[in-house]
């Protein structure tokens, strides 16, 4: 299909960034594009890979090991090639993404970065010398939510909301939600609000990731101007959003609630009262905005439902009492 992107070049994206000694190296032994999570950098320690949930290092002599001594360690030349051919030569053009901490790549990748900040009238205004980097590396699951889906409607779809600790798989669940909202048979009109380019993977403004034929989407803005366009501009039926957690994004999730419009949305989090006990999901719970709270368990296997809560707060599921989801075919 045009425009979307293959395992294989997908996994260019990432080898194409690191540097050529990294890159080697990695690319010396056999192992599967799909179970590589994270690739953590540090100047003068060894290179970390996250493997199939399971952390080990870089080879010096090629693949992963774990073997202290035989991992292969970070240079700073290392370090200051990768950020050169991931910023595209031009880290500056990045600056904005980076007062986040991180910037996305092409793929939906993010790379995370700390070193030496420097502060103005109490706010991050630059990185002035990075040090570490942390690679997160984007898949798309096709079908991982489809053991989910029968729980997330009643009459019509319910506003779901998805939870899983840093790297759980909530985006990833999210973009396969979108996939079936918007397939062939569903026939949902689907507004994404992808303000950190990892659902969609734009380039130029298309989605290079796979997210269905009825699907709008704003790269790059943020939710509290994207989610109010989208109402005004595209007429949705449903909005997607990656990792809401402000006060200001309760504020346009209301709105948009009060409009009618059906809600997907992820979190950070562990389980319902750790949810309770946040002060700007205070007005969110009481008006009964989301229908579903998914939450997920942090496993590699992505999809992985640990519980699933109705607008009430009662458990409609729970992983422990039930092992398999039931599961409905959607293509």
């Amino acid at each position: 299909m045009k425009g979307i992107a293959k395992a294989g070049e997908e996994m260019d994206s990432i080898s194409g960034i690191l540097a050529l000694a990294l890159r080697t190296r990695l690319q010396k032994k056999a192992w599967k594009k799909e179970k590589l999570e994270e690739i953590r950098l540090r100047i003068g320690k060894p290179v970390w890979i996250l493997y199939a949930g399971k952390g080990m290092y870089l080879s010096e002599r090629g693949g992963f090991t774990e073997d202290l001594q035989e991992a292969y360690w970070v240079t700073e030349e290392d370090l200051r090639e990768t950020l050169s051919y991931a910023s595209n030569y031009s880290l500056y053009a990045m600056e904005e993404q980076l007062r986040q901490g991180y910037f996305t790549i092409a793929g939906g990748h993010r790379i995370g970065v700390a070193g030496r900040i420097v502060m103005e009238h109490g706010k991050w205004k630059q990185i002035a010398h990075i040090a570490m980097m942390n690679i997160r590396i984007a898949h798309e699951v096709i079908g991982c939510a489809r053991k989910l889906m029968p729980y997330l409607k009643k009459r019509q779809w319910c506003s779901t909301l998805l939870i899983s600790p840093p790297g759980g798989g909530k985006t990833t669940l999210l973009r396969d939600c979108i996939r079936i909202l918007a397939s062939e048979e569903e026939k949902m009109t689907v507004g994404v609000v992808d303000e950190r380019s990892e659902i969609a993977a734009c380039k130029n403004g298309v989605p290079q990731n796979q997210l269905g034929i009825t699907v709008d989407v704003l790269d790059g803005c943020s939710k509290e101007i994207g989610m109010l366009h989208l109402l005004r501009a595209m007429a949705p039926d449903v909005i997607a959003v990656d990792e809401i957690g402000t006060l200001s994004d309760q504020e346009v999730i209301l709105q948009v609630n009060h409009c009618g419009c059906i809600l997907f949305a992820t979190m950070h989090g562990t389980c319902m009262q750790e949810l309770k006990r946040k002060k700007w999901m205070e007005d969110l719970l009481q008006e009964r905005v989301f229908e579903r709270y998914v939450f997920l368990d942090h496993h590699f296997h992505v999809g992985n439902i640990k519980e699933i809560y109705d607008e009430n707060g009662k458990r409609i599921f729970c992983e422990k009492e039930e092992r398999m989801l039931y599961v409905t075919d959607y293509r």
